[in-house]
């Protein structure tokens, strides 16, 4: 999805990792999964530039409810039990915040009241149905331009202009600022505080992914507060640390049995990068390119669930499904952490995806094979349209091979 693609698009990050050449092909570690009938299926519901939902701006409220309804229908009759619902795409909400505007993505306007409440109608429609409703948030993107004027007047980008950065012709919010993050989390936890959701959920953005030729300016904000750190990578890789533990442990605090869960480009390290990474050759690392220390999350206890996005199919040179998911399966050893592996859904039967994303049967194939690991506990589609449109069959094959009886999520 990523360049607008997913999570904000995870499409981008799942081609930043083209053009490396080959690596071998992993011989499994088979385990056994002891919980097969309590699983994760879920889907990803995204709003950022309407990508799942609404299907445009400016619909009545009434068709943007019976669109959203009718994507929650779409998982019940998938037998997913679990809709990870995008509530803030670009450091705006979809229920009515004290703290950011109506995102554009509902009217057309930013800060425009759309005349009813997104969030709260999901959490209860989905909660009639058996499902599980993840409030999935992006911490620090600001918009998918560089241009503060056109971000309504009252935006927190636009009171304090000292906390944005513009960089890869987006803009952000500076995760190195203390002021910056305790703001985000903030905002987010308005809504755990609102709604009875049962789980926080974020997607791979962190630090930007790099843009060849740009330089993420936060040069005041590390002379600040970038003392005793060897180097500016260490200082945000904890800047970013704390955003993690900090808001793992105020979801505990403000309602008690909601999860925190992280769904990061699966790519910790290379190998060659690290002799403790994968056996991969990609082009983004989440430790070096985003800050994000991925793995000593769940070594530290941080996260109640972590959602690699393995968007590469079994065999992909660079990137090898068959290569990450029993890599990740022993990071979360032994941790307590619950393991989903995201899915590239919206790769099956495009023709611009190379040929084993044109079986129908590839996706099946990685459950099947993921079922040789006992720690993972599910699989999560990006993402909702194409859980209903399932362009090859591809959805409609897993369901027939994986699903025929209903699962209830992990718990």
């Amino acid at each position: 999805m990523r360049h607008m693609s997913r999570r904000g698009f995870s499409v981008l990050a799942a081609a930043t990792v083209a053009g490396l050449t080959s690596a071998g092909s992993a011989a499994a570690h088979p385990g056994r999964r002891p919980h097969k009938g309590r699983e994760l299926r879920g889907m990803w519901l995204a709003t950022v530039v309407n990508r799942d939902w609404p299907s445009k701006p400016g619909l009545t409220a009434q068709a943007q409810r019976g669109e959203l309804l009718a994507f929650l229908d779409s998982a019940v009759n998938r037998r997913l039990n679990a809709v990870v619902f995008q509530v803030r795409p670009t450091a705006d909400a979809l229920w009515p915040s004290p703290h950011e505007p109506w995102t554009e993505y509902l009217t057309g306007v930013q800060g425009k009241d759309p005349g009813w409440d997104p969030l709260g109608t999901a959490v209860k429609e989905a909660h009639k149905r058996g499902l599980e409703l993840h409030a999935w948030f992006n911490p620090f993107r600001i918009a998918n331009h560089t241009d503060p004027s056109r971000l309504v007047a009252t935006h927190p980008a636009r009171v304090h202009p000292d906390w944005v950065v513009p960089y890869g012709g987006k803009l952000y919010y500076n995760p190195g600022l203390p002021e910056v993050r305790r703001f985000v989390q903030d905002a987010m936890l308005d809504a755990v505080r609102r709604y009875a959701v049962d789980a926080v959920h974020w997607d791979d953005y962190f630090y930007p992914y790099p843009v060849a030729g740009q330089v993420f300016d936060d040069d005041d904000a590390f002379a600040r507060h970038g003392k005793g750190f060897p180097d500016r990578a260490s200082w945000r890789r904890d800047n970013i640390d704390q955003l993690v533990r900090e808001m793992s442990a105020r979801v505990k605090k403000a309602r008690p049995g909601t999860r925190f869960g992280v769904s990061p480009f699966a790519v910790w390290r290379n190998i060659a990068t690290d002799p403790t990474g994968s056996d991969t050759r990609a082009g983004v690392q989440t430790y070096d390119d985003l800050y994000a220390d991925t793995r000593g999350w769940v070594r530290k206890g941080w996260l109640d669930y972590i959602v690699p996005q393995v968007y590469w199919n079994i065999g992909f040179a660079a990137a090898d499904y068959a290569k990450l998911v029993p890599w990740w399966n022993e990071v979360v050893r032994g941790t307590g952490v619950n393991l989903y592996i995201g899915e590239a859904l919206y790769k099956a039967g495009d023709p611009a995806q190379p040929a084993p994303w044109q079986d129908p049967a590839e996706l099946s194939r990685h459950l099947t094979f993921a079922e040789r690991y006992r720690e993972v506990r599910g699989h999560v589609y990006f993402s909702a349209k194409e859980v209903g449109v399932d362009k090859n069959g591809a959805m409609a094959r897993v369901v027939a091979d994986h699903y025929q009886k209903p699962a209830k999520p992990p718990r």
